[in-house]
């Protein structure tokens, strides 16, 4: 019977200290989640809008801080959608100036490079993720219709639509 009580509250202890641990974890997570809050920002509701865009001025880019191309596309190297769109831009980039962005390593950004062929200018690297976060991209491939002081007239995640806009216009 000795060795029966013994066994309880043993049991009954580690029980105890299970249950201590449990609440220590969960007030590390809470800690955790409320600091992964704070760095991650305001949290977006609802799909992206490029749209959105529209009106916002470009920086500029490069030292010439010349006129901006009439076209500009936002690819990531990652991107399936990126590499499908790529030949289309290319088309499209050879009718007037056009630049494309390219964010992601530097060492991948080839095939991309290669499927736009010297159509468009082309940004990548350092340059290419600092225009994307100036810009406020959000999703890949993005196209931008832009007028010559920088302003963006119309945005789309589709090439096809953007080149609608440009018809009407």
């Amino acid at each position: 019977m000795v060795f029966l009580i013994a066994a309880v509250v043993l049991v009954g202890i580690l029980c105890l200290f299970d249950l201590v641990l449990t609440f220590a974890v969960l007030r590390r997570l809470r800690e955790h989640t409320a600091e992964l809050e704070r760095l991650a920002g305001p949290a977006r509701f609802g799909p992206y809008d490029p749209g959105a865009l529209v009106g916002r001025t470009l920086p500029p880019v490069g030292a010439d801080g010349g006129e901006w191309p009439r076209l500009v596309a936002f690819f990531d190297v990652g991107c399936d959608a990126c590499h499908e769109h790529a030949p289309r831009f290319a088309d499209a980039a050879r009718t007037g100036t056009a630049m494309a962005v390219i964010s992601g390593p530097g060492e991948k950004a080839g095939d991309l490079v290669g499927m736009i062929g010297g159509a468009a200018r082309v940004v990548t690297a350092e340059q290419a993720d600092s225009l994307v976060k100036a810009v406020g991209v959000e999703a890949f491939p993005t196209f931008l219709r832009v007028d010559p002081d920088g302003t963006i007239v119309a945005a789309d995640t589709e090439l096809d639509a953007l080149a609608g806009t440009a018809r009407a216009r």
